[in-house]
């Protein structure tokens, strides 16, 4: 890992997180929602959690149990019934531009090259002209699509997408990056392999990272802490704090019986409630 980074081309300073921008609050936060049917149901339920500036968390838990309702909160795109998500005490609707969102489809525009994709986030920036086009560049590098500026998404195989998604989001800037199963699509081997580019990005900028996935060896490979939520209504049963070695190499990480024990508790944890 430390290998690949060090042949990696770097970004510019100016991407570097300020310190301090980013910390999330999620304070007694109730959502329902009212099916066609007439019934009510309650998606979360007195959810708190506080999340420092830079810190990388993993949502996971069953099916249905709100952790992508948590995403859709904090970024106003859901109102919560009662409590607060905050972003460095401001609300939702305040923060709105610090936020960028992945999904686990990317929403690429079919008929835009690589580099115009990428520029779309640039352009939502507001960045200045003089300095749009070489942070682009930087991005594409830095990302290893060097050579597939022109290319149209088509023409890229799902990792390469994915990467541009990331790119994308990237030339944004947001100060916390909410990831939902943006890799869930993914065969095992390049879900992997976007896991490490996704750790390698995330070491250089510490933007706060809310990932959600289903699958547990990835959230304890990738994150600072791992969350684990009851059905819903969505709780928190665990919050686990992950103490493992940085830069992470999945292949290592699977012969350190601590990740195994993790990887155990967690598994303990979403078995009980399901």
């Amino acid at each position: 890992m430390a290998t690949l980074m060090a042949q990696t081309p770097t970004l510019s300073s100016e991407s570097a997180a300020p310190p301090g921008s980013g910390a999330i609050r999620f304070n007694g936060v109730r959502v329902g929602f009212t099916r066609q049917t007439g019934q009510h149901v309650r998606a979360l339920e007195d959810f708190s959690l506080d999340i420092p500036a830079g810190q990388f968390v993993s949502i996971v838990g069953p099916s249905g149990c709100g952790k992508s309702t948590l995403l859709k909160v904090l970024s106003g795109l859901v109102e919560a019934e009662a409590g607060t998500a905050l972003v460095d005490g401001l609300t939702a609707q305040d923060s709105r531009e610090r936020i960028g969102f992945m999904f686990q489809r990317d929403t690429l525009l079919p008929w835009a090259s690589v580099e115009d994709n990428i520029r779309i986030g640039a352009d939502l920036s507001g960045q200045a002209p003089a300095n749009m086009q070489r942070r682009i560049a930087e991005l594409i590098a830095f990302l290893r699509l060097t050579g597939f500026e022109k290319s149209k998404p088509h023409e890229l195989s799902g990792g390469m997408r994915q990467r541009v998604s990331l790119g994308r989001l990237l030339a944004y800037d947001p100060d916390i990056l909410l990831m939902d199963e943006p890799f869930g699509a993914l065969d095992s081997q390049t879900k992997a392999a976007m896991g490490q580019e996704l750790l390698r990005i995330w070491a250089h900028h510490r933007r706060t990272v809310i990932f959600v996935t289903h699958d547990i060896e990835e959230a304890v490979t990738l994150s600072d802490r791992v969350v684990v939520l009851s059905p819903r209504p969505g709780r928190i049963r665990l919050d686990l704090s992950i103490d493992l070695p940085r830069p992470r190499s999945a292949a290592q990480l699977r012969k350190d019986a601590r990740y195994i024990d993790y990887i155990d508790r967690i598994w303990s944890q979403i078995e009980t409630v399901s």
